[in-house]
């Protein structure tokens, strides 16, 4: 059986997704498809921060056996519902997503990063001078 969902002409296998979900709600091992109905993978992890309300996409697994994964950025994410996500990108596109990569936990700063704040900056001078830390 062939739908049309947005405009879009999908197998019969995602016309029963579920309801409309969410970051939120999407778990592990819910199936992925590419907007041209072809199922991708499984997901594998979902990469978010739910206490800042930032979705930064999922890791897909696209084989059966240990190396698959894909990374799926936020901005390619369609749609997700209670048993499926859909992709904004087609099978080809698909082909072409990079390896997840690690992200740095923590951001450094150096000294010059930070903006000068004239008036701390002359209060700390003074007080290292009258501390006798210069």
């Amino acid at each position: 059986m062939i739908g049309s969902r947005r405009g879009r002409v999908v197998s019969g296998a995602m016309e029963d997704l579920g309801a409309p979900g969410s970051y939120l709600t999407l778990g592990e091992g819910v199936v992925v498809y590419s907007s041209d109905g072809e199922e991708l993978g499984r997901v594998a992890h979902v990469l978010a921060d739910p206490d800042a309300d930032v979705f930064d996409g999922v890791v897909l697994d696209t084989s059966l056996l240990p190396g698959g994964h894909r990374f799926v950025d936020a901005s390619q994410v369609e749609e997700i519902y209670e048993r499926g996500v859909v992709l904004g990108i087609d099978a080809a596109r698909a082909e072409t997503l990079p390896e997840p990569s690690a992200n740095p936990a923590e951001m450094a700063v150096s000294p010059d990063d930070v903006v000068p704040d004239n008036l701390r900056d002359k209060l700390r001078r003074a007080w290292d001078r009258v501390s006798g830390n210069y």
